[in-house]
């Protein structure tokens, strides 16, 4: 069974000491490889949490650093320890964004942006089998339904009972308008999505077309932050054969602002919710 720590954010927390570390010595990450006989890249690596970290590695760096606190060796063991377990996510096999699973499982808010489709999070189980069916026409029935069953999970954190994830998710009118599956499917998902809108920890903002150009205009993007306050925010930018994890203050602000532009330029939530309303009448009214 997955246990109920995080892997991926044990080893971003670890990652992040571990550079702590390496920074008060004074050391490049270049001179920590040469002591080590190993690549720079697999410091980097490390330190970014974007790789799995033996108690070996860890017991070799706090030897290069010269710790002498046992208790913050074993603590920092236990750490890779921990990282090693497997998420909830690992149940469902080779999962492609896992990563991403995995700090959005431990993240206390997310504030995302949605140019195309209707976020995930906030995604019928029917709409999202249409549209990974129709994004990815080579895969397979079987992988298709491990994608809409692992996106189902990830929804348990918006209607958790205790500490919901803090949901704000600005939405281009295309979204609304693409036709994903049929218009029975579409009037549902809106349905869906204005009822969602209503909960106290969700807030949904429609930027409708008569806006122009906005500073969502290059796409899709999320800032999630964490109940930690030593875990950074992260900005999360989906590629199509590899993601993007921005992790620097001043990214994360120029996103955070841009991200402020977009709720100001957007409809309100009462607005947004009759914006939704109407659409999905027409849907009805389309579909007989």
């Amino acid at each position: 069974m997955a246990s109920s720590v995080n892997p991926t954010v044990r080893r971003r927390r670890l990652g992040q000491e571990l550079r702590r570390l390496r920074e008060v010595k004074g050391m490049t990450a270049e001179e920590v490889a040469e002591r080590l006989l190993v690549s720079q890249s697999k410091i980097s690596r490390l330190e970014n949490g974007r790789r799995s970290i033996s108690q070996r590695d860890v017991r070799d760096l706090c030897g290069v650093y010269e710790v002498e606190d046992n208790r913050i060796v074993e603590s920092l063991m236990q750490m890779a320890k921990d990282s090693r377990q497997q998420g909830w996510w690992h149940a469902f096999g080779d999962i492609p964004y896992s990563v991403y699973i995995g700090l959005e499982t431990d993240a206390a808010s997310l504030r995302v942006y949605e140019p195309q489709v209707v976020p995930g999070l906030l995604q019928t189980r029917r709409y999202a089998e249409a549209l990974i069916t129709g994004a990815l026409p080579e895969t397979s029935p079987a992988d298709v339904e491990k994608r809409v069953s692992v996106r189902v999970r990830r929804q348990e954190r918006v209607n958790a009972p205790e500490q919901p994830l803090r949901l704000w998710a600005v939405i281009d009118e295309s979204a609304l308008r693409r036709v994903v599956g049929d218009r029975n499917l579409m009037r549902e998902q809106l349905e869906f999505l204005g009822e969602l809108s209503q909960l106290p920890h969700v807030t949904v903002q429609v930027l409708p077309f008569d806006m122009g150009a906005h500073p969502g205009i290059s796409g899709h993007y999320a800032i999630l932050e964490f109940p930690d306050a030593t875990d950074s925010s992260v900005v999360y930018i989906e590629g199509v054969t590899s993601d993007l994890y921005l992790e620097k203050a001043n990214d994360v602000q120029k996103y955070s602002v841009m991200y402020e532009h977009l709720r100001a330029q957007a409809l309100n939530a009462d607005q947004t919710r009759e914006f939704i309303s109407d659409i999905a009448k027409g849907y009805a009214r389309a579909a007989g």
